[in-house]
C-alpha cells in the first residue's frame, strides 16, 4: 500500500513539475489588437557610467507615471522602469502617430544637448525584452549586431553651416517582432527594435488635436517623408515627438527569443581564447601535479627508510621544520578572519554560478544575478562564522567571541564604506543610480539582521566541535630561519605566485568587464563556471608548489604567505582593469573615472579574499598530508 501512495505522490509532483516557471520567464499570448505596454527605463552612457532616469530629460509623459516594483538587483544597478505615452495594439501597423509637442526652453535644452554630448542612449522595454537598434557588421555585411537602446541624438554638422548643432530623435519607427501559434490567433513577442530619425515636423495652422503633419504621411510605407531636415535642439525651439509601429511576424520562437541579443560579436576569439587558456592551464597544472606527487613521493619513502636519529638529523629540507611548521602564525586572529571570508565568497560564488548554469537566473529577470549574489552571501554567512571558529580553535585561541564579530564586520565594513562614498558622489550628480535610503536600510539589515547572527551561529557550532590536531608536535623554541636565495624572498614569491591564477581568468575578465561598462548582456555561464574551476585549481597548485618549495629551504612560516600567494592575483586584476580603462573607455567625467576604480577596487577586494582563502586551504591540506606521512618520533 505504501509504494502506491509513494508513485501517486510521485506522479502528483510530476504534473506541478509542469506548471512551475521562473519569475519573468512566463510567455504571455496576445490576441490581435491586445493593447501593449511600452515600458521606459534609464538613460545609460558609457562615457559617463551615470544612469538617469527616462522622465528627467523633458520627454513625453503620461498622464500618471507609475513605478514598477523593483527587486533588490534592479535598484542597485540604477534600473528605473517606469510606464510610458506610447500606446501599441498587437499587430495593427501605426504610423505617424503624435505623442506630444514640447518647446524648450534654456534648462531643458542644455540637458538635452549636454546628454547628446555624452552619447545617452534611452532604453525602453516591451513584454521584458530590451529595446534593440539593428545595425550591421562593417566586416560582415550578412551579419546584423544589436545595440541596447537609441541615442538620443546626434551632433554634427547641417549643410553648409561651419558650427556643430545638436539633433535630436524625436521619430521612432519601431519593428515589433511576433511568434504565431498555428492553432489560434494569438501571438506572442520575440523581438523589440527601433530605428531612430531626427525629423523637423511641419504643420499647417495653429495646433491642435487633429493637426495633420506635413512631414508625416501615414498612408506611405515610410511615414517620415522629411527626414532630410533635422530637428535640432535649441532654446524656444518647439520639437514634436511622433512614432511607427510595424509588426513582423518571424519564425523565432519564443522560448529562443533571448539568443539573438545574447549573441556576443566577437563569439568566434572568444570561444578559441577560452578554450586555448584551458588547455594551456590544464596542462601547466597536471605537468604541476605530477612532479609535485613524484618529488613527494620520493622524499618520504627516503626519509621513512632511515633507521636512526642521526640519519635523519642529517637530512635537509622540509623534514627538518616538522617541529615548528604547525606553531600559529602572527595575527592568528586576522587569518581566521580572512580564511572564513574567503569561505563565505566561494560558497557564494558556487552557489550562484550552479543556479546561473542550470537557467534560474534568467536575462530577462533583471537584477535577478545581483540579487541572488547577495542573498546567498548573506546565508552562507553560516560556513564563514564555522570555519574561522574551528581554525582559532586550532590556533588555541580562547576569545571565539572577539574573532566571530572581526569575521561578520571586517569585510563587510571596508566594502561597504567605500560603497557608501561612491553612492554619495553618485547622489551628488543626481544620477539614478543612487541607491536610495531605503534600499540602503534593507542591506544593513541583511548584513546586521541575518548574516551577523548566522555567523555567530556557525562560530558557536565550530567552536564547540573539538579542536583540529595537529599531525606532529610542535617545538617549545621556534628554529632559527636560515638565510634565504633571493628567489625565496616573500615578496618576490608572492607576486610570482598571482601570475597563473591571474592568466586562468584575464580573458574572460575582458569580456564580463565589457558587459559591465560598455552595457552588453553577459550570459555565458557555462564557459564562466569551466574557467572558475580553472582557477581553483591553479590557486591550490601554484599556492602548494611555491609552499613546497618555502618548506624545502626550511623557511615554516607558510601560514600568511600561503594566503598571499594566490590572493595576489588581485593586483594583477586591478592593474587590468586600469589597463582596460584606458585602452578600452572613452569616460570623461573625473567623478565615472573614480565610480569605475572604486567599484574595481571592490572587486579587487573580493578576488583577494576568494582566490587567498583557496590557496589557503590547499596549503593547509598540503601540510597536513605530508607531516603525516612521515615517521616522526
Amino acid at each position: 500500500m505504501k509504494i502506491h501512495v509513494w508513485i501517486s505522490t510521485l506522479l502528483l509532483l510530476l504534473i506541478h513539475a509542469n506548471c512551475f516557471y521562473l519569475p519573468g520567464v512566463a510567455p504571455e499570448d496576445f490576441g490581435l489588437g491586445d493593447p501593449l505596454k511600452v515600458k521606459v527605463n534609464k538613460l545609460t552612457s558609457t562615457k559617463t557610467q551615470l544612469p538617469y532616469s527616462y522622465y528627467s530629460l523633458p520627454y513625453c509623459r503620461p498622464k500618471t507615471i507609475i513605478d514598477n516594483a523593483e527587486n533588490l538587483g534592479e535598484v542597485l544597478r540604477g534600473d528605473r522602469i517606469e510606464n510610458s505615452p506610447f500606446v501599441f495594439k498587437m499587430r495593427l501597423p501605426q504610423m505617424c502617430n503624435v505623442i506630444c509637442r514640447v518647446t524648450l526652453d534654456a534648462k531643458a535644452a542644455k540637458d538635452f544637448k549636454e546628454k547628446i554630448d555624452d552619447e545617452y542612449r534611452v532604453n525602453m522595454i516591451l513584454d521584458n525584452l530590451p529595446l534593440v537598434v539593428p545595425i550591421r557588421r562593417p566586416d560582415q555585411e550578412s551579419t546584423i549586431m544589436y545595440q541596447y537602446g537609441f541615442q538620443i541624438g546626434l551632433k554634427g554638422r547641417y549643410t553648409s553651416s561651419k558650427e556643430e548643432k545638436h539633433f535630436i530623435h524625436n521619430h521612432l519607427q519601431f519593428n515589433v517582432k511576433y511568434h504565431k501559434d498555428q492553432q489560434t490567433d494569438f501571438a506572442r513577442i520575440v523581438g523589440f527594435e527601433v530605428k531612430p530619425f531626427s525629423v523637423r515636423h511641419e504643420y499647417g495652422g495653429t495646433w491642435n488635436e487633429n493637426t495633420r503633419l506635413k512631414t508625416c504621411d501615414p498612408h506611405a510605407r515610410s511615414a517620415v517623408t522629411n527626414s532630410d531636415s533635422p530637428q535640432e535642439v535649441e532654446e524656444n525651439k518647439e520639437i514634436i515627438f511622433t512614432y511607427d509601429v510595424e509588426f513582423e511576424e518571424s519564425n523565432v520562437k519564443w522560448a529562443s527569443r533571448w539568443d539573438t541579443y545574447l549573441l556576443m560579436s566577437d563569439d568566434q576569439i572568444h570561444w578559441f581564447s577560452i578554450v586555448n587558456s584551458l588547455m594551456i592551464v590544464l596542462f601547466l597544472s597536471g605537468m604541476v601535479a605530477m612532479i609535485m606527487l613524484r618529488t613527494l613521493y620520493r622524499d618520504i619513502s627516503k626519509y621513512n627508510q632511515l633507521e636512526t636519529q642521526e640519519e635523519a638529523q642529517e637530512e635537509t629540507g622540509w623534514k627538518l621544520v616538522h617541529g615548528d611548521v604547525f606553531r600559529p602564525p602572527a595575527n592568528s586572529d586576522l587569518l581566521c578572519v580572512y580564511a572564513g571570508t574567503g569561505i563565505q565568497f566561494f560558497g557564494m560564488i558556487l552557489v550562484t554560478m550552479i543556479f546561473a548554469v542550470l537557467g534560474f537566473l534568467s536575462p530577462s529577470n533583471r537584477g535577478g544575478l545581483m540579487t541572488a549574489m547577495l542573498l546567498v552571501w548573506v546565508f552562507m554567512g553560516l560556513f564563514a562564522g564555522y570555519s574561522s571558529a574551528r581554525l582559532y580553535k586550532m590556533f588555541k585561541g580562547t576569545e571565539w567571541k572577539k574573532v566571530t564579530l572581526k569575521t561578520a564586520c571586517i569585510f563587510p565594513a571596508s566594502i561597504f564604506a567605500i560603497f557608501f562614498v561612491l553612492n554619495g558622489l553618485i547622489w551628488g550628480e543626481k544620477s539614478s543610480g543612487a541607491v536610495p535610503f531605503g534600499t540602503m536600510f534593507a542591506l544593513v539589515f541583511l548584513w546586521f539582521g541575518i548574516s551577523v547572527p548566522l555567523v555567530f551561529v556557525g562560530s558557536y557550532i565550530g567552536f564547540k566541535k573539538p579542536a583540529i590536531e595537529d599531525p606532529v608536535k610542535t617545538n617549545k623554541i621556534p628554529r632559527q630561519i636560515p638565510e634565504q636565495a633571493w628567489y625565496m624572498n616573500p615578496i618576490f614569491s608572492i607576486l610570482i605566485g598571482g601570475i597563473l591564477p591571474f592568466g586562468a581568468v584575464f580573458i574572460e575578465l575582458f569580456f564580463i568587464l565589457t558587459s559591465i561598462w560598455l552595457n552588453q548582456f553577459y550570459y555565458i555561464f557555462g564557459f564562466l563556471f569551466i574557467v572558475f574551476l580553472i582557477l581553483i585549481v591553479t590557486c591550490a597548485e601554484i599556492t602548494i608548489v611555491l609552499c613546497y618549495f618555502q618548506l624545502c629551504s626550511e623557511d615554516y612560516l607558510w601560514w600568511w604567505r600561503s594566503y598571499l600567494t594566490s590572493g595576489s592575483s588581485a593586483l594583477y586584476l586591478f592593474l587590468y582593469a586600469a589597463f582596460y580603462f584606458f585602452t578600452k573607455l572613452e569616460i570623461t567625467k573625473p567623478v565615472s573615472g573614480v565610480l569605475y576604480f572604486g567599484y574595481m577596487l571592490i572587486v579587487s577586494y573580493a578576488f583577494f579574499v576568494l582566490t587567498g582563502a583557496i590557496g589557503f586551504y590547499a596549503c593547509f591540506w598540503f601540510t597536513r598530508l605530508i607531516y603525516s606521512s612521515v615517521k616522526i618520533d
